[in-house]
């Protein structure tokens, strides 16, 4: 009799815990990106710079009136007052630019690629550009706009004929696309400046209306949004202009609320998954990854998003696309240069400092809305990260840099275009040489100096690595900050990624003055409870952990596919 009791009074224990066990969820399988799986856990040879740092100096060098150097200021003021009645600014697009400057073309070429992503690296580290130097950058930013066009949108130049007539570009429809992610990147930082949100809210009624008037068919070269119709020339076409719509249009609707901008995101997101094949043009295609995984999470769709990353990282294959435009992986010589984002095959390979930093905006905070692809957006970002500073000449010695005698013209601070697997440029001193930093600002127009190698609108994007790219006091091991570059969405707690590349259990330092629950949402189990000061974080070998950090006490509770603390979302299923 007694031990029945004993029995009763045990199981009894049993369930009055499980009814008090914080009920949250099972834990989240990982799923693997091919391509990443072919990248080495931890890259040789290892160097994380301070990506922060570099962000900082390269606002003060290039918003420098100024600078003494030989090269002189990398920036003008352009009073053709073009789109709005207003004196706007210029950034040279790499150094000794023959096309700019105040002298040339009328002052009015220059590429909301360098200047708005200056802004948002700007921004993302705590620099108030509305205020410096005795100017409103974000206002003046607002002639991109083009209005006079009619085509309602942010575009690449506020003029775009003079920029054709002074060596720019054909139309290309991700440099017309692309400008708007830019923007309401600017916005979301700096969101309390006059015209902002008409602009917004013009923006995403073009790209709903250009939605619409597409229908599913995204296979052109280029869009004219003044008459609303795609259009065809050289260029090959760019279905993953998609990918860009929808990411400005979720932004809109969770900026505005109007349910025209969330149907209209997943009409882009769906001509996007429909395609057959990878349309990998230049960047967009991240950005639509990352709205089919919060469309998924948070409006219940079922997008396909282990296809649309092995998309981006395997790149185009289409003869009729951007053929081996996508994610390299490969050691070139001694280097490791896994991660870099560029060609695949253009010379063997050439990865873009532009293209790469901007991947991270995307696919860090993707993993909040789809946690099962953490432990390989981390294990990527490790590798991206620690080759992207061959893009810097003071990163790079001299035998693999196509300038080594001017490396020291900016300090370090403004990066090569890119790494090439070797020089095609043809010169003698790196014949057989791999990698080689370099860029193609020599080859854009008859004049153009050796330093143009150096690309302002190449590095201007860095405040991306700069916010969410942390060392740790362990070796190897980067803390992502998830939230860093989610705009448009609550962020209510801060969200970490970790990754570690070792080949055993590894625990980093975690740093709080308050008392912190640490949540991991691929375990779905506490790291930590009631907490503070150092806290120390287990990572199993080469595995991921997804860390949110809640103030002690928070209750977790299931809500259908949500896991919520307390009222906020931090997890889903």
């Amino acid at each position: 009799m007694k031990r029945n009791n004993y029995i009763l009074i045990l199981l009894s224990v049993m369930l009055a815990f499980a009814c008090c066990r914080e009920n949250t969820g099972v834990p989240v399988p990982q799923l693997s990106i091919a391509r990443v799986d072919q990248m080495p856990a931890m890259p040789e040879p290892f160097k994380i710079i301070d990506w922060k740092q570099k962000t900082l100096d390269f606002d003060s060098l290039a918003f420098d009136f100024n600078n003494p150097a030989p090269y002189g200021p990398l920036i003008w003021l352009d009073s053709a007052r073009r789109n709005f009645d207003q004196v706007t600014f210029g950034l040279f697009t790499v150094i000794g630019d023959v096309r700019q400057g105040t002298g040339k073309n009328n002052g009015e070429f220059h590429e909301a690629l360098t200047s708005l992503s200056a802004l948002v690296s700007a921004g993302l580290l705590g620099i108030d550009k509305t205020s410096q130097h005795g100017f409103n950058f974000v206002r003046m930013a607002q002639n991109y706009f083009n209005s006079d066009t009619e085509w309602n949108i942010v575009m690449n130049n506020t003029n775009p004929d003079v920029a054709m007539l002074g060596g720019g570009y054909g139309r290309d429809w991700w440099y017309d696309v692309y400008p708007n992610v830019l923007y309401y990147g600017v916005a979301a930082l700096f969101p309390d400046v006059e015209n902002t949100e008409y602009i917004l809210r013009t923006v995403a009624n073009q790209f709903c209306k250009a939605d619409s008037a597409l229908g599913g068919n995204y296979d052109y070269s280029y869009f004219d949004y003044a008459r609303m119709e795609g259009m065809r020339n050289h260029i090959p076409w760019q279905q993953d202009a998609a990918g860009g719509h929808a990411w400005v249009l979720l932004s809109a609707y969770h900026k505005f609320g109007d349910p025209r901008y969330l149907n209209g995101a997943k009409s882009a997101t769906e001509a996007l998954v429909n395609q057959e094949e990878s349309r990998f043009y230049e960047i967009l295609l991240p950005f639509g990854a990352y709205t089919a995984a919060r469309l998924n999470a948070e409006h219940g769709t079922s997008y396909d998003i282990e296809k649309l990353l092995n998309w981006t990282f395997d790149g185009c294959l289409a003869m009729d696309g951007r053929y081996g435009w996508g994610v390299i992986a490969e050691r070139w010589g001694d280097y490791d240069v896994h991660g870099l984002q560029g060609s695949i095959t253009d010379g063997g390979g050439y990865g873009f400092f532009m293209n790469t930093v901007a991947m991270a905006w995307p696919l860090v905070p993707i993993v909040k809305y789809d946690p099962r692809f953490a432990r390989a957006i981390g294990k990527y970002m490790l590798n991206a990260v620690n080759a992207s500073r061959l893009y810097y000449p003071d990163e790079v010695d001299d035998a693999h840099q196509w300038l080594p005698e001017l490396k020291n013209i900016t300090g370090g601070i403004i990066g090569y275009e890119g790494v090439r697997k070797f020089d095609d440029f043809g010169k003698p001193s790196l014949k057989g040489v791999t990698p080689v930093s370099l860029g193609d600002g020599p080859k854009w127009v008859p004049g153009q100096p050796d330093e143009s190698m150096f690309s302002l609108y190449s590095t201007s994007i860095a405040g991306v690595f700069g916010v969410i790219v942390h060392t740790t006091d362990v070796e190897g091991i980067l803390a992502l900050d998830c939230n860093a570059t989610d705009f448009y969405a609550e962020n209510t707690y801060q969200v970490w990624l970790y990754y570690n590349p070792h080949n055993e259990e590894k625990s980093v330092t975690y740093t709080s003055e308050k008392k912190l629950d640490i949540f991991d949402i691929i375990s779905m189990e506490y790291l930590a409870k009631n907490a503070s000061g150092d806290i120390s974080l287990k990572i199993p070998a080469d595995e991921a952990i997804l860390a949110v950090a809640l103030p002690a006490g928070t209750a977790l509770k299931k809500d259908g596919a949500k896991l919520k603390a307390g009222i906020v979302v931090i997890a889903y299923e």
